[in-house]
């Protein structure tokens, strides 16, 4: 899970004092380490980010870790601009408690990435604007959803200005601001009393505005060493390491879908577990993307990491995904699986896990020299067992 927003209601933490910590009743957690994992010239910015927990704080390798950002500070003036109020202004939180709207901007409320809805119930406070009409109801989805690419609340008001009359009035206009879930990537065998994530700094420019991730800005601008935020701990029972501990455990994680397979192999590396590992490992560049290259080769020559695949698309002409690596290792994978062992995907669920299930598919027909349709039986019957397992995102 990275940077995704939590919307269902968080599993019960695994201890009582863990359990406190809610993400209505969060942890005042310390940065302890905030590293830079890419080398200077990637075209992407991933850190290392280690986080306090008080003692009684617990975790399992697989669960995540909930954030509570703030917007920038440069994206709440934005919006006061566009509305033309100071930020002093009194309105009541979801909780009825009255602050200032500055706050409010602050750590109420979603300004970022602007949804659909926003149109329509801006369009509900300024029911006489042509334009909003134009763009709202769902008679004009099409035409609201092209509006929303790219854009934020600030745009929004800056387009069609003079709509929000009373600050109150954005309580109604825009949702609350969420807890972004990110996989954790230690082991607390390994390291009592902190947790680990891995995360990509969302930096991009639309419509002539430079924007970034909420959360991942948040942790790659404004979470130096020392400053503190709000965290939570969430379990995810979907999502865990075999409880065979002998049994083989094959991998795929590119990018930053890496983080739950580095605390899973902490987690055996630590409690001493035997069973075989498999890791599939995907970027754009070995020499600027190879997160915890380091750690995972130390693994492989120390043994712990029977195997070690890497796909870096960008260092030949042709592209090489981790999907390739499966296909060009299908007799091996379907020997693993054979042998009992649990396949795991972490990642981006539009492309890379649809890509990696049909990869799995095809060796799994080509091991049984079968059918697509027993391929598929062959993968219902490992969900059943509970041997296919998906973090995607």
């Amino acid at each position: 899970m990275s940077d995704a927003t939590l919307t269902e209601t968080e599993a019960p933490a695994a201890s009582s004092h863990a359990a406190k910590y809610t993400r209505n009743n969060p942890f005042s957690s310390t940065v302890l380490v905030n590293d830079l994992l890419t080398g200077a010239g990637s075209e992407k910015e991933t850190r290392h980010i280690e986080l306090s927990l008080e003692d009684g704080m617990t975790y399992t390798p697989g669960d995540a870790v909930g954030i509570i950002p703030e917007n920038r500070r440069e994206a709440v003036d934005e919006v006061l601009r566009a509305l033309g109020m100071t930020g002093s202004e009194r309105v009541l939180d979801h909780y009825k408690v009255e602050i200032g709207l500055d706050e409010a901007l602050r750590t109420r409320l979603q300004i970022g990435k602007l949804a659909r809805g926003s149109i329509n119930q801006l369009a509900k406070v300024a029911p006489t604007n042509e334009g909003l009409k134009a763009l709202a109801g769902p008679e004009n989805k099409a035409r609201a959803e092209e509006y929303c690419w790219g854009r934020e609340l600030v745009d929004l008001l800056e387009d069609f200005p003079g709509t929000v009359t009373d600050p109150q009035q954005l309580f109604q206009v825009v949702s609350r601001l969420t807890p972004r879930m990110y996989s954790i990537a230690s082991s607390q065998a390994m390291h009592e009393d902190n947790v680990q994530t891995t995360v990509r700094v969302v930096r991009y420019e639309t419509h002539g505005k430079e924007r970034q991730g909420l959360a991942s800005g948040h942790m790659g601008d404004r979470a130096p060493v020392g400053s503190t935020f709000p965290i939570f701990l969430h379990a995810n029972a979907a999502f865990r390491l075999p409880e065979d501990t002998n049994a083989p455990v094959i991998m795929i994680g590119p990018g930053t879908g890496i983080a739950p397979f580095r605390a899973f192999l902490e987690e055996r590396q630590a409690t001493g577990q035997r069973g075989d590992n498999w890791l599939f490992f995907g970027e754009q560049r070995r020499a600027l993307d190879y997160l915890y290259q380091e750690q995972f080769e130390g693994m492989h020559r120390d043994g712990l990491l029977t195997r070690l695949d890497t796909a870096f698309s960008r260092d030949q002409a042709k592209k090489v995904y981790v999907q390739d690596r499966m296909a060009e290792n299908a007799a091996e994978l379907y020997a693993w699986l054979e042998r009992g062992a649990y396949f795991y995907v972490c990642g981006d669920a539009t492309r890379m896990a649809k890509d990696v299930e049909t990869a799995l598919l095809d060796a799994i027909a080509k091991g049984a020299n079968a059918t697509p349709d027993h391929a598929n039986e062959y993968l219902h019957m490992m969900k059943k067992q509970k041997r296919y397992q998906r973090d995607v995102y």
